[in-house]
């Protein structure tokens, strides 16, 4: 059983990238549910679906995403605010990675959004991951 289960999707993600995986799957949660369609929609990842197994268990299935020369989208992904050391921003101090080519995923009141979505409504909260 795993404790920190946005960890575990963003390590899988970063293994499987690594090792240039086709696609990752895991234990569906909605938290990995909203990052994954944040990954998709910023153009990370190619498609997941949510497939439900025997009994009430969902599977998360991710569908990793490369160039025409076979290269990695992803660059790398960092989980910031973890269990044990919550790290949350005011909407005037919102994280720019990489000097806005990366996307932070931050943890709202209105739902999980990007950075820049954040800074548009005008929104702060805890900073989930960064990814480039």
């Amino acid at each position: 059983m795993v404790n920190d289960t946005l960890s575990d999707l963003l390590t899988r993600i970063r293994n499987a990238n690594m090792s240039k995986a086709e696609e990752v799957s895991l234990p569906s949660f909605k938290l990995g549910e909203k990052v994954c369609e944040i990954l998709k929609e910023e153009g990370f990842i190619a498609d997941f679906c949510v497939k439900a197994e025997e009994g009430s268990f969902k599977t998360l299935n991710i569908k990793l995403k490369y160039d025409s020369k076979n290269n990695r989208v992803i660059s790398g992904i960092k989980r910031i605010s973890k269990p044990g050391l919550r790290v949350t921003v005011g909407a005037d101090k919102l994280p720019r990675v990489l000097n806005g080519l990366g996307i932070a995923i931050i943890s709202t009141s209105s739902g999980v959004m990007t950075d820049k979505k954040a800074r548009k409504l005008n929104v702060g909260g805890e900073v989930l991951a960064y990814v480039w």
